[in-house]
């Protein structure tokens, strides 16, 4: 049988399972990654299990969210993270290194192997030739403990690009392209896996550009060949070693081939509010611009803010325009610095931000009322800026650099001057000083675990009872992200205190939810929500489903759910229930009585669930998907539950 990449490198790390498209299948994990963000609850996680040391080839702890340290809280987390992993033999990227994304392509990620992330971005490095998926802090934790990474066995979609850009046109433009073809909807358990000639004229900055953002489509992961560019990204990385070639075989089977003419792709943007309302740059017409961001992991490499700077070269910014960059790391910078490039772009009046994820997820730099800022992030959710009637557009360097100029929005081939294409250079600069090696301690409480005022205790999760009780205390609607489950603004400093996190639950949504779920629950009662298409889109931020577990949510019922988000519910503990029709979800309102009778005999037997609805007098059947793995979980109350009776009867 001729094989895909997908199918050979999977079934290369295949501990359990088949590939068998929609059978469970575990996976060993080579390589993991953490992050500020995630990490503490993370490493909460990693440490209850009571493992030595991380059993995976390479984990990396990454200190690149919340790097402005706004209150003790970031500090605390920061230093509790390099206490972690200086005990068990993780390595540290300082603040101020970079991105994690970046970074990890650039220092860390190897063709064929498999990459663990707790960052829904993770996919970045398929573009090396790996299988590097996005999960929760919990999955990472157990998989640097050395358990498998269980997920649904995806099918795969060839996406063949063919021809080359033209100019003004680049990577972010085709994975827009891609969203508007694709949406963010229903593309749960597949992976997008590029072939075509066009290949050869895309840099492997260029194609993590467009594996980070297959995640806004809800795949699993995407896959780019490990050839000849891979090869050039490497050596520039003086990396040439961890070079293979890895392609398909010919005649591979795939689920779907989808022919993609690069050639004939024009400037795309993605308006508000969704990573998949996308058109034209020149029809969205002369919108004034009041911001424009570069950088962040979707777009701030070496080669992108090169060919910002040589557009921008003796011009300066429109009065109107606040511009900022963030470069994605302190190679980047470094070598933007040696090539003359940076002062081309302080000199247009660019505002030099941390080598951080920052503006991207509302961590400054947030845009003025009803204000227009073009990013070249990877969302532009409502809200996610940090300012709620900000209206955010995804865009490419080159279109960003362009409203740079002229203070709208423009089509970059409308600037009228040569195309200043930029190549990667042979040669990087490569100073791997702000990377702390596993034992190269340089301080005492690098080996001892830190207990700042910012870390909190990890709760445990309640096991699934044979009856629930509980009442709706949460109706919602289409595509509930996860910064409405828990919002991303100045709340994130209680991030690792998890029990003042939880107050926030839903605060975007209905402000009154936590308050009342706390009188649910002294009543005896479960809280339920219930949900339409897409619950739980956008990134893997675990924070989201165990803080659902903390204020006694044990049911979530929806029309669909985004599949990573439904496995973080399903490891603290919260089943996840699909309704069978869109007139059971119209049936069902908020403050309704819920009861689901013999629960866990119907898991166990695999019989039909239905829910009762007490108020109205009124049944209906749901639907469950669950693996016999996840009705364990379940039943243990959370994934660390089961994996810690399981050790203790060892």
């Amino acid at each position: 049988m001729n094989k895909s990449i997908t199918q050979k490198i999977i079934e290369q790390h295949l501990v359990s399972g088949t590939f068998i498209p929609g059978n469970e299948v575990g996976i060993k994990i080579d390589q993991t990654l953490n992050h500020d963000n995630a990490g503490a609850l993370t490493y909460l996680q990693f440490v209850s299990l009571g493992v030595p040391m991380v059993k995976s080839e390479v984990s990396v702890t990454y200190l690149d969210h919340n790097t402005l340290q706004m209150g003790c809280e970031d500090a605390d987390d920061h230093q509790y993270l390099q206490s972690v992993s200086g005990k068990y033999g993780i390595y540290l990227s300082r603040a101020g290194n970079g991105i994690c994304h970046q970074v990890h392509l650039e220092r860390f990620g190897k063709p064929g192997k498999t990459l663990l992330g707790a960052d829904s971005h993770t996919l970045t490095c398929g573009a090396l030739g790996m299988i590097a998926i996005g999960a929760g802090g919990c999955d990472v934790a157990l998989a640097m403990g050395g358990s498998p990474y269980y997920f649904t066995c995806p099918k795969v979609i060839k996406i063949n690009l063919i021809g080359e850009l033209s100019p003004w046109v680049s990577a972010k433009d085709v994975i827009l392209k891609i969203l508007q073809m694709f949406t963010t909807k229903g593309n749960e358990n597949f992976v997008f896996e590029y072939d075509g000639d066009g290949l050869k004229n895309l840099s492997v900055p260029e194609r993590a550009t467009i594996a980070n953002m297959g995640d806004e489509c809800g795949i699993t992961t995407s896959v780019f060949p490990s050839d000849e560019m891979t090869r050039l990204f490497l050596m520039s990385q003086q990396r040439e070693e961890h070079w293979i070639e890895i392609k398909a075989d010919p005649g591979a089977d795939y689920d779907k081939v989808v022919d993609i003419n690069l050639s004939e792709i024009v400037s795309l943007t993605a308006r508000p509010h969704s990573p998949d309302n996308i058109s034209s740059v020149k029809s969205v017409g002369e919108i004034e611009v009041d911001q424009v961001c570069i950088g962040t992991c979707t777009n701030s490499s070496y080669k992108d803010l090169a060919t910002v700077a040589r557009i921008l070269k003796g011009k300066v910014a429109h009065s109107r325009v606040s511009f900022v960059i963030a470069p994605g790391s302190k190679q980047v910078l470094d070598n933007l610095l040696r090539d003359g490039y940076l002062s081309h772009l302080l000199l247009a009046g660019a505002r030099l931000a941390d080598c951080a994820c920052g503006f991207c997820l509302g961590r400054g730099y947030s845009p003025k009322s009803h204000g227009v800022s073009l990013r070249t992030s990877s969302r532009n959710f409502q809200g996610r800026s940090g300012t709620k009637d900000a209206y955010l557009y995804l865009v490419s360097p080159e279109t960003a650099a362009a409203a740079v100029i002229t203070g709208k929005f423009t089509d970059p081939r409308d600037l009228k001057v040569e195309y200043p294409k930029v190549y990667m250079p042979e040669r990087l600069r490569i100073d791997d000083r702000m990377i702390i090696k596993p034992g190269d301690v340089n301080d005492a409480l690098s080996i001892e675990k830190y207990d700042g005022r910012g870390i909190g205790d990890l709760p445990k999760g309640d096991p699934l009872h044979q009856n629930i009780l509980g009442e709706v205390t949460l109706k919602a609607g289409d595509t509930v992200t996860l910064d409405h489950i828990l919002p991303g603004r100045f709340q994130k400093k209680y991030r690792s205190s998890l029990a003042k996190y939880a107050e926030f639950v839903f605060e975007d949504l209905d402000n009154t939810f936590y308050k009342r779920s706390k009188e649910i629950r002294n009543e005896g009662k479960y809280n339920i929500v219930v949900a339409g298409v897409s619950y739980g889109e956008g990134s893997s931020k675990e924070h989201a489903a165990i803080c659902q577990m903390i204020v006694g949510i044990k049911v979530v019922i929806a029309l669909s759910f985004r599949e990573r988000h439904k496995t973080s519910l399903i490891n603290f503990g919260i089943l996840p229930l699909t309704f069978k029709n869109e007139d059971s979800y119209n049936n069902i309102d908020q403050g309704d009585c819920i009861e689901i009778a013999n629960v866990r005999k119907v898991l166990d037997d695999g019989g039909k669930l239905f829910v009762r609805n007490l108020t109205k007098q009124k049944e209906f059947e749901v639907s469950y998907h669950l693996s016999e793995r996840q009705r364990r979980i379940l039943f243990s109350g959370g994934a660390l539950n089961l994996w810690l009776s399981q050790r203790d009867r060892q």
